[in-house]
């Protein structure tokens, strides 16, 4: 089944007890053992199973092509899961441009269990070789990257990472498995903010690993079951519903983005504009090749300052001053004191992240409504 199809018919078969279409929310903490073994369908405890929770993981496996898909209550409860398969002592090379929230993890969390970072320039395979060290266990990308949109190269960084045996993870949010599938290009591993684009309406908060490898569904499920953070019957039902979507969705989203893209290249009052669509972004061959459209997200350079900056953001009146981003609305955010405030200013400014940077999430309105939008907030700047 192509992908369309996948997303409406995988793991969400009619309900063979009542006949309904649509797998059903089990609003429930507990399953009756018909005896005391364990029961051969394997619900015994929510935390530890759930049939609508299972659907949705059958499902955004099978948009990824993979064996495994694991549920989680937020992103970042995905993201520390992956803390379970490293130990103390060991290290991990992360991308330099990555989500705040990321950060912070490697800031707080891996410092209390004995992991140590180090951030490397991945347009450059030899800043990343140069960054693995003897203790080195995991490579972690991210791409397209969150603010600034860098495309990296995911074939040759996951082999330069497999000849050092480490764990390849990469955070596949900003792409969704509709525009790219990095565990066909080697990734062990692939994480998602379900809250983005694959809920894409705004309204949940949820997080996936998801990969083939069968030597990490062990340890990775005992962080799921055994961490506790799972994704909520109800929940896991509403992102059901919006993966049934991801793919029209997508391409509006794409299309809309890249109209925007060009618009704003060619206005006066913007500086630069970060879009793989666009044929100046130093990785648009390169995302040409590995991904299938170039996605919603969009970094903007505007010509002012901070003051001009918040002149513009509080001007629009479609694009929502929010954070997030993925929805099917369009919002602006400011990365310095929102997707990336974890940074201190000097980390912020070694990535690019300025006081006339902002970020554009591109939704499915009508792209000429929003463009006018961008227009009259543009001409508010001097």
């Amino acid at each position: 089944m192509r992908f369309e199809t996948r997303a409406i018919r995988v793991g969400q078969e009619p309900d063979p007890t009542t006949g309904a279409v649509i797998v059903p929310i089990y609003a429930t903490s507990n399953f009756v053992r018909p005896t005391i073994e364990h029961p051969e369908k394997g619900y015994t405890y929510s935390r530890i199973g759930n049939p609508t929770r299972a659907a949705a993981e059958q499902c955004l496996a099978s948009l990824e092509n993979a064996k495994y898909a694991l549920l989680f209550a937020s992103g970042m409860a995905a993201e520390v899961a992956l803390l379970g398969l490293l130990r103390p002592g060991d290290h991990v090379v992360c991308t330099r441009d990555v989500y705040g929230g990321t950060v912070s993890m490697w800031k707080k969390l891996a410092p209390q269990r004995g992991i140590s970072v180090s951030y490397a320039n991945m347009l450059d395979l030899n800043a990343v070789a140069d960054a693995i060290q003897p203790n080195t266990r995991m490579l972690w990308l991210e791409s397209p990257t969150n603010p600034l949109t860098y495309v990296l190269d995911i074939r040759a960084l996951t082999a330069l990472g497999h000849e050092h045996d480490l764990i390849v993870v990469i955070d596949n949010t900003f792409a969704t498995p509709y525009l790219q599938n990095p565990l066909e290009m080697g990734v062990d591993v692939v994480v998602h903010s379900a809250t983005k684009y694959l809920g894409g309406h705004s309204d949940i908060l949820g997080g996936a690993l998801v990969f083939n490898r069968d030597d990490l569904y062990e340890p990775l499920s005992i962080q799921q079951a055994v961490g506790g953070a799972i994704l909520s019957p109800f929940e896991s039902w509403l992102l059901l519903r919006g993966m049934k979507t991801l793919a029209v969705r997508m391409r509006a989203h794409c299309e809309n983005a890249t109209k925007i893209a060009r618009y704003l290249a060619e206005h006066p009052k913007v500086e630069r504009v970060l879009y793989p669509g666009l044929p100046d972004h130093p990785q648009h061959a390169l995302a040409k090749q590995q991904m299938r459209d170039f996605g919603g997200m969009i970094a903007v350079y505007l010509k002012t300052d901070r003051v001009g900056t918040n002149q513009f953001c509080t001007s629009l009146r479609l694009f929502n001053l929010a954070g997030s981003l993925g929805g099917v609305e369009s919002l602006v955010g400011f990365p310095a004191t929102m997707s990336h405030e974890s940074l201190s200013p000097d980390e912020q400014a070694a990535r690019g992240i300025t006081d006339n940077l902002v970020r554009l999430s591109i939704g499915i309105e009508h792209v000429d409504d929003l463009i006018a939008d961008l227009e009259q907030a543009l001409a508010t700047l001097p």
